[in-house]
């Protein structure tokens, strides 16, 4: 008997050894703001005992209720599709005459194809949504993302830190090839630990603005939160966009649960044409910092939003409920609430000006 409890110490030894060993080592962890970063970001009204905070109390959830969740997300029947799903990409470059454009693929990954310039949000084009290679799989897709025939773009929007927003190996694919880099305040410190030049990054805190060749991009407030590694929750901010051309105006929640602050966004800088929300990889048990889809809904009225595209789903099942659940909410939600909406399939190119058919391809 002791020498078994002995060897289950051993072993549990060196697992915690090798999680430590790993985030102290792995590249994709990133980096927490630290120095001279780390003592710019302490000015925002926004950092408060260390880390940043969200404008209402956010409770993260109960880790016990979480855990009891832990067999239901490993059963797989309804949470993941039977069979690759439709995605057919569409490469049109812009002409100086188009209009917007949006491509989608897959959870909160677009292109913003505009007159002036590309902009590309969250683009998270790896395989798995976390830091090892397994858990949080991407669904199989008809056909790959041609990443390479993407770029170059001229922005990269990021919302927050999360891998399934924030993506190492896709990053250094495509840092090369991109303009700028606008992310909230404090993430840059992961992207210059991946060899992003300093002067591609520029950081904003909420409700600040840059703008670019006439476009103007603010970053919003989100109910969320931050952290890739053990040690890092909260140390960069989190964020939605808004985007404001000559003719449009685009907004984006990144990842956030409901509250006051939609109504504000949608009071400063609304109404929008165009609106992608958060709608998926939600649960009771940590409903303050995802929205259920009934909220999105609300969301989406909040911020004044003409046609709504509900996003942060079809790519990975990082949540219990089905994998079409969410979507399925979302419009019989919007129809009862008169809120507009598109659900294109992935890899689908269309005009904001002239929407494609609203068709549930999902089922």
């Amino acid at each position: 008997m002791q020498y078994i409890l002995i060897s289950l110490a051993a072993i549990i030894g060196l697992l915690a050894l090798g999680t430590l060993l790993f985030v102290w080592l792995s590249p994709q962890m990133g980096q927490a703001p630290k120095g001279k970063d780390l003592e710019r970001i302490q000015t925002s009204i926004n950092f408060k005992n260390k880390k940043f905070i969200n404008l209402q109390k956010t409770e993260m959830g109960d880790t016990w209720e979480a855990l009891k969740k832990t067999p239901e997300m490993f059963s797989k029947e309804g949470k993941e599709p039977t069979e690759p799903l439709p995605s057919e990409f569409q490469l049109i470059k812009n002409t100086a005459a188009d209009s917007a454009y949006v491509t989608w693929y897959g959870h909160s990954a677009f292109l913003l194809s505009l007159k002036e310039q590309r902009v590309l949000i969250d683009p998270m084009f790896g395989t798995y949504a976390s830091p090892l290679p397994f858990g949080s799989k991407r669904y199989a897709y008809a056909n790959e993302i041609p990443v390479d025939a993407i770029m170059p773009v001229d922005v990269v929007l990021i919302s927050h830190d999360h891998y399934d927003h924030l993506d190492y190996p896709t990053i250094k694919k495509i840092k090369d090839k991109v303009g700028v880099f606008l992310v909230p305040l404090g993430l840059g410190s992961h992207l210059k630990s991946w060899d992003v030049p300093k002067e591609k990054i520029i950081e904003l805190d909420w409700w600040q603005t840059h703008t670019l060749d006439g476009i103007t991009y603010t970053a919003t407030p989100a109910r969320h939160f931050s952290g890739r590694g053990l040690t890092d929750r909260d140390a960069t901010q989190w964020s939605g966009w808004a985007v404001k051309t000559a003719t449009l105006n685009i907004y984006y929640s990144g990842d956030s649960g409901y509250g006051d602050h939609f109504r504000t966004i949608g009071q400063k800088l609304g109404p929008f044409d165009f609106a992608l929300i958060e709608c998926g990889q939600y649960n009771e048990t940590w409903a303050q910092i995802h929205m259920m889809p009934e909220e999105s809904v609300a969301a989406s009225i909040d911020v004044g939003a003409k046609i709504v595209l509900p996003v942060h789903w079809g790519a990975f099942r990082l949540a219990p409920h089905g994998w079409t659940e969410s979507v399925e909410r979302f419009t019989k939600e919007a129809d009862a609430k008169g809120q507009a909406y598109v659900t294109p399939t992935i890899g689908e190119r269309f005009n904001i000006n002239h929407l494609p058919k609203t068709n549930a391809w999902w089922r």
